[in-house]
């Protein structure tokens, strides 16, 4: 698949510190850019200080050292295509002998300093069918010794799309198998625009939350519903986003968000207890200073004459400052966690969020039940699930309790093309499944309670017996 390049892009220059996504073939890696950091990507390494200061979408050949060198643009006369073609392949036969270059003298060749493209070049003038082979088979042959033998990389700015790609290619576990085509419509069904408020849960190494934080610009808050004892973000941070874009992002631990339904969350639970581990520490410290203190004087008379150490007073009193800066450190960590705490309970307090999205390896039901709370009436919601069967649960549950319309439980279906001239078709190889996708807009509580109260005071209608049928056809005669 061909990368896209904004003309925006194309004016931006890399530089130091700024995330990037290396490509070469089909295959992706996202990197920092880091002064002398020694960088693997399919096998071989490189150093990226010669990219600093070059343009995002430029080609680099690695060099002998793990030096890059700018490539300049491919021209016409630098084609390998070969002027004589075969008319078709009946009497050519793979016999593993139509090669005269062995792996020795390939080896060779590279020690002598031969880059990619002569190395090519020379596979195909020793090759004793190639001649006989069709124009199509000569394209093939030429990208296959290519992309073996060649070392060019492309640096690209990170985008959705880009890493969507690299996790689903080199990792798929990580992001729950989550088609880049699927995350598309997940931030389409989302709504997810700038200046909204969107609620994120997802497991899927920060990827989702960062494809939103992209579509929203930087305008608008984001808040990231997270299990365990921290968010993960790996994905997000290889965007690269700027300080303003993290600004927008809160965070709000899934396990408090029954308290604060309930209107009993403590935003000083986490601190009394920090509180009470560091006094608990403080106790120990003191008995072992005391107990030092009465050893001290109980030897006493022992050692009048001993003189105090000033180097074991100087080391006591570093060791105390140490102890004093790092319970300082805490302190402010904490109290900073705890701001961030009461921000996303300020904002999750309101329950106006503009919009939810979902997409977790955990039975996605009981959350969604939970976090449709904070979401206004007629905003839409999204929920990804790897299998169909939990989706179906939470479509059930959504039509038993009401407070959803437009319900809609969908897959999506993805397949290549190859498009040459001549022969053009559909990719042999293709992806099993994209996942399922169920979304729904959310309505007033009270205006669906009422509704079902309705439709069940309504009074049946009457079933006339056939007694009252028929004499009632005979009056009217």
């Amino acid at each position: 698949m061909a990368e896209c390049v904004n003309d925006s892009d194309a004016e931006i220059r890399i530089s130091y510190g700024d995330y990037v996504v290396l490509k070469r073939g089909d295959v992706f890696k996202s990197v920092q850019i880091e002064n002398k950091k020694k960088v693997i990507f399919e096998k071989q390494w490189f150093f990226l200080d010669n990219a600093v200061g070059q343009l995002y979408g430029s080609m680099f050949e690695i060099e002998a050292g793990g030096s890059l060198k700018l490539k300049a643009a491919k021209h016409s006369g630098d084609s390998l295509d070969s002027k004589e073609a075969g008319q078709d392949n009946r009497h050519i036969v793979d016999d593993g002998r139509s090669q005269k270059l062995t792996r020795d003298d390939i080896e060779t060749l590279k020690e002598q300093g031969l880059k990619g493209q002569e190395i090519v070049q020379q596979l195909i003038d020793n090759s004793t069918t190639f001649k006989d082979k069709t124009e199509f088979a000569q394209e093939k042959y030429i990208k296959k010794k290519k992309k073996k033998y060649e070392s060019d990389i492309k640096i690209l700015k990170p985008s959705t799309r880009l890493l969507a790609m690299m996790y689903h290619g080199r990792e798929p576990g990580k992001i729950c198998h989550l088609r880049y085509d699927t995350l598309a419509q997940i931030l389409t069904l989302g709504n997810i625009h700038a200046g909204s408020k969107i609620i994120v849960f997802e497991t899927c190494a920060g990827l989702v939350l960062g494809s939103v934080m992209e579509r929203m610009g930087g305008y608008g808050s984001v808040i990231q519903m997270y299990p365990g004892g921290g968010p993960t973000r790996a994905g997000m941070e290889s965007f690269g986003f700027p300080s303003h874009f993290h600004e927008t992002l809160h965070e709000f631990p899934l396990c408090k968000v029954n308290t604060l339904l309930a209107g009993t969350l403590d935003l000083s639970e986490k601190d009394a207890d920090s509180q009470a581990t560091g006094s608990g520490n403080g106790r120990s410290e003191a008995s072992q200073e005391t107990s030092g203190v009465s050893e001290e004087k109980n030897s006493e008379p022992q050692n009048m004459e001993v003189s105090v150490d000033p180097q074991g007073e100087m080391r006591r009193v570093e060791k105390e400052r140490l102890r004093e800066q790092r319970a300082q450190e805490k302190k402010v960590k904490m109290e900073e966690k705890r701001k961030k705490l009461a921000s996303a309970a300020a904002l999750l307090e309101g329950r106006n969020a503009d919009g939810l999205v979902i997409a977790s390896r955990f039975h996605p039901c009981a959350v969604l039940m939970g976090l449709l709370k904070f979401v206004a009436p007629s905003r839409p919601f999204v929920v990804y699930c790897q299998y169909r069967e939990p989706l179906i649960e939470c479509y059930t549950k959504l039509r038993e309790q009401g407070g959803a319309i437009s319900l809609r439980l969908t897959d999506s279906w993805l397949r290549h093309y190859q498009v040459l001239p001549n022969r053009t078709h559909p990719v042999l190889l293709m992806s099993g499944g994209g996942g399922y996708l169920l979304s729904g807009t959310t309505v007033a509580a009270d205006a669906a309670k009422a509704r079902s109260q309705h439709k069940s005071e309504e009074p049946v209608a009457k079933r006339l017996k056939l007694d009252e049928i028929s004499s009632s056809c005979d009056i009217s005669a």
